[in-house]
C-alpha cells in the first residue's frame, strides 16, 4: 500500500522491524486532532495545516477507503452482521494506491484510489459504516498504522481521527479532542447533504452516528477516547472561526509557531 502526500513523495508501508524506532524517532511537530464524525475536525485540520505548511493526514478517510473498497470487492454485505474476512481486507489494504491533494478552491483534500477520484464516495454515510466495520481488525489497523507514522518522519503534520493522540502518535506535540452531540452532528451533516442538493433523512442520519459512536468507542482495538493530555474541545453550539481559534490558541501554548 502507498500513499502519496501533497508535496508528490511517496508513503511505502515500513517493515514491522522499523515501526518502534520509527515510532520513537519523530523530528517533526505532530497535531493530533481526535473525535467523532460530524465534529468540526476536518475543518480545523485543514485550516492548521494550510496555516503551517504541515502535511495534513485524514485517517479516518483511510479506513473509508479500505471500507469502500472493501464493499466493491464484495468483502463487506449490506448486513453489518454478515462476518467479514480479515486476511482478505487486509490484502486488499496492501494492494491500494492513494493519494490526498489538496484542493484550494474547495478547501477539502480530493482522494484518489488507484487514480481513481473517490471523495465524495467516501464521504458517503454509509462508507462511514464500512470504514468502522473494518476498523476493529489488528491487522489491518496495524497496515495503516505503519503507514501513517513514517509521514511523521517526512514534514510537519495534522492528523485528524479517532487514535491520532493515544494510539498512532501517543508522543505528538499537541493533542485535541474535538467532539460535539450526536444531535448537533446529525444536523450539520443533513445541512451539508441538503446544500448539495442531496436528500437528508435527519432521524436514519443520528441512528448511524450513535451506532458508529458505540462501535468507535467501544471496540477492542484502539477504542475512540480523548488523551490524557488532550484539550477536550465540545463544538456543538461554536462556530468553526471559534473552533480554530481555540485550537490554534492551544497549539501556540504548546510551541507551535504561526507566522499569522
Amino acid at each position: 500500500m502507498t500513499v502519496s502526500t501533497s508535496d508528490n513523495s511517496t508513503l511505502n508501508e515500513v517493515s514491522p522491524d522499523n515501526n518502534t524506532d520509527q515510532a520513537q524517532s519523530l523530528r517533526y511537530p505532530v497535531i493530533c486532532i481526535d473525535g467523532p464524525s460530524g465534529a468540526g475536525k476536518g475543518t480545523v485540520t485543514w485550516r492548521l495545516a494550510q496555516a503551517l505548511n504541515y502535511q495534513l493526514l485524514d485517517s479516518g478517510a483511510l479506513y473509508r477507503i479500505v471500507g469502500l473498497k472493501a464493499f466493491e470487492a464484495g468483502l463487506i454485505a449490506a448486513d453489518a452482521s454478515q462476518a467479514i474476512d480479515e486476511a482478505a481486507v487486509l490484502k486488499l489494504t496492501q494492494s491500494l494506491e492513494i493519494a490526498f491533494l489538496p484542493n484550494n478552491q474547495s478547501g477539502r483534500i480530493d482522494i484518489l484510489v488507484n487514480g481513481e477520484a473517490v471523495g465524495e464516495q467516501v464521504r458517503n454515510e454509509t462508507v462511514g459504516g464500512y470504514a468502522s466495520q473494518i476498523a476493529i481488525f489488528p491487522k489491518v489497523r496495524e497496515a495503516l498504522l505503519k503507514l501513517q507514522q513514517d509521514m511523521a518522519t517526512r514534514s510537519g503534520l495534522v492528523a485528524d481521527g479517532r487514535d491520532m493522540g493515544t494510539v498512532v502518535f501517543p508522543d505528538a506535540d499537541v493533542k485535541v479532542f474535538l467532539t460535539a452531540s450526536a444531535k448537533a452532528r446529525a444536523e450539520r451533516r443533513v445541512a451539508q447533504l441538503k446544500n448539495a442538493g442531496q436528500a437528508a433523512d435527519f432521524d436514519a442520519i443520528l441512528t448511524t452516528i450513535k451506532a458508529r459512536d458505540d462501535r468507535d468507542e467501544n471496540r477492542t482495538t484502539a477504542p475512540s477516547k480523548p488523551a490524557a493530555d488532550a484539550l477536550l474541545l465540545d463544538s456543538s453550539t461554536l462556530d468553526a472561526d471559534t473552533v480554530y481559534e481555540q485550537v490554534k490558541q492551544h497549539c501556540q501554548i504548546k510551541g507551535i509557531f504561526f507566522n499569522s
